[in-house]
């Protein structure tokens, strides 16, 4: 018969999730805290540098010149470096405990984004993509919000300690530093771009590589069966040259980016020295460089170094801000991607189906006839008509979930505290117990996600839960991938399950569908047959 249209209201398969996922906002937000204790540790810890710098070069030029040297200069200086180092090592540690912590925290949001997917649309994600995401792109970003911010801040907090020093001594050299300032700027502004193209595509190749290698992980054995070992390696360590070629396109630019700081840091250094040089053997009277005590001096070349310690290091951190920023735009584009539009199928729309409380309905039709969707439907994991959304359901599939740890505990998972003699008629009646491939019986071991389960295994584990949970169950495909003495076992447990409880399967098993109290029987002709 065909039904009379019916008007069902839509949901929105995105609507469970609110606004957009930007990981670099969230990251920035997770990482204040702990960059504000470590931006003060890296500022107590340059300071500390200086004072020694200047303590020191007070000393030594007091004692080369046979000046007398004051009793509390050496015990200040002494005291001086350790708290610097101590500040140091402080800071490399609240540096690497604030990564940790932002990488955590952007791992949760994550993983609650994609707890709030539509089903259809976390299926449709690459697993190699997610399992990268997850344990890649949140280290990059926590680099780039906390290891490579604070290298900013110091990139002005530095230089402005280093030059007010200098300036306590001899404003020219103050001025002679600062004036090499710009070339370095610019040079940052120039290669920006590069690096920032070559981390691109260096997060695309690693995308590849791993999308491709979980791709084969999960094919292997149809792999071994072809023969296919070889192609598939030459593939695979292509894919992974091209990342290894990438990631030295990166590497290299970092290097030359360090090494232009360091020549120029080099450069002022070594003018500076000439100029002092000149001054001490009145070869030259250059302002400012002339007729200084030797402790000036040395005053002077040692505090150059630390006014262009900020630039090496955030020149070190430069390829952390690309990295982090094409891991921040990836994880975005994984997470925030558009859901994807489910089949449209309008005889479901149209479907009107009163469910009884107990017994068995079939769904049968061919493939691709909305068979598993309209189950879908039902749970609520897809907009339409939610019949069944305010009961608690039992899903029994090929990928129904199994727990780590043994076969009690995967059949009793959610299955409120079933004792042992239940649990293991359930198995015995489904064959597990009888496995030869689950030795141990109830104590069998099973790895997390049921590794080492076939498809056929994982389904009779997921019937056995349904029959001890109490609850309306929904079946897909519930006998698919077992032999005909297992299918019949199902069968009659489902049966038995549906004397007391509904049981809905989607099925091309005739004989179970010949069983059922109700068949819907979806069509390629636009109609939609329901018997009872």
């Amino acid at each position: 018969m065909r039904p009379p249209a019916v008007s069902v209201p839509a949901r929105d398969p995105a609507a469970s999730i609110v606004g957009h996922f930007h990981a670099l906002a969230a990251a920035r937000q997770l990482a204040k805290p702990g960059l504000r204790r470590l931006l003060a540790l890296q500022i107590a810890r340059t300071a500390l540098r200086l004072g020694f710098a200047a303590m020191a070069a007070m000393a030594v030029g007091r004692l080369v010149m046979g000046q007398p040297v004051a009793s509390w200069l050496v015990p200040v200086t002494i005291a001086l470096l350790v708290a610097a180092c101590l500040a140091g090592f402080v800071a490399d540690r609240a540096q690497a405990s604030g990564e940790t912590a932002v990488s955590i925290g952007l791992r949760e949001l994550a993983g609650k984004r994609l707890d709030e997917m539509p089903a259809r649309q976390l299926q449709s994600l690459s697993v190699g993509g997610v399992i990268m995401s997850m344990q890649r792109h949140p280290e990059a970003i926590a680099a780039l919000v906390v290891g490579h911010r604070a290298a900013s801040a110091m990139m002005a907090a530095g230089p402005l300690l280093a030059v007010a020093t200098l300036f306590l001594v001899s404003w020219q050299a103050a001025l002679l530093v600062i004036c090499l300032t710009p070339v370095m700027i610019v040079f940052f502004a120039l290669i920006g771009d590069a690096i920032r193209r070559r981390a691109d595509a260096q997060e695309r190749a690693f995308g590849r590589l791993a999308g491709q290698f979980a791709d084969r992980i999960r094919t292997l054995p149809t792999i071994l069966a072809n023969h296919a070992m070889a192609s598939e390696e030459a593939k695979l360590a292509q894919r992974l040259e091209a990342y290894a070629g990438n990631t030295m396109g990166v590497l290299r630019i970092a290097f030359a980016n360090a090494g232009i700081i360091d020549f120029f840091a080099s450069l002022s250094i070594a003018i500076l020295a000439v100029f002092l040089g000149l001054g001490h053997l009145k070869l030259a009277t250059i302002p400012g460089f002339s007729n200084l005590e030797l402790w000036q001096s040395l005053f002077i070349l040692m505090i150059a170094p630390e006014y262009f310690a900020p630039f090496r290091r955030f020149s070190e951190q430069y390829h952390a801000k690309a990295e982090g920023l094409a891991a921040a735009a990836a994880l975005d584009r994984l997470l925030d991607a558009e859901p994807v539009a489910a089949k449209s199928l309008p005889l479901l729309d149209r479907l009107r189906l009163t469910l009884p409380a107990h017994g068995l309905v079939a769904v049968v039709g061919p493939s691709g006839s909305g068979k598993s969707t309209l189950l879908r439907r039902l749970a609520g994991l897809e907009p339409g008509a939610h019949l069944l959304a305010a009961k608690e359901i039992a899903w029994v599939s090929t990928d129904a979930y199994v727990p780590e740890g043994t076969l009690a505990g995967a059949i009793s998972w959610n299955a409120g505290a079933p004792d042992r003699i239940r649990l293991e008629d359930a198995a015995r009646a489904i064959g597990l117990l009888d496995d030869a491939l689950l030795p141990g019986g109830l104590d069998a071991r099973l790895d997390r996600g049921g590794a080492n389960l076939s498809g056929g295994q994982r389904l009779r584990i997921a019937v056995a839960r349904a029959q001890l949970c109490g609850r309306t169950v929904l079946a897909d495909e519930p006998t698919a991938k077992l032999d005909r003495e297992m299918a019949e076992a199902v069968r009659r447990m489902l049966l038995e399950i549906s004397g007391t409880r509904l049981v809905i399967v989607a099925t091309h098993d005739r004989d179970l569908a010949a069983a059922a109290d109700i068949l819907v029987d979806l069509t390629r002709d636009d109609t939609v047959e329901v018997a009872a």
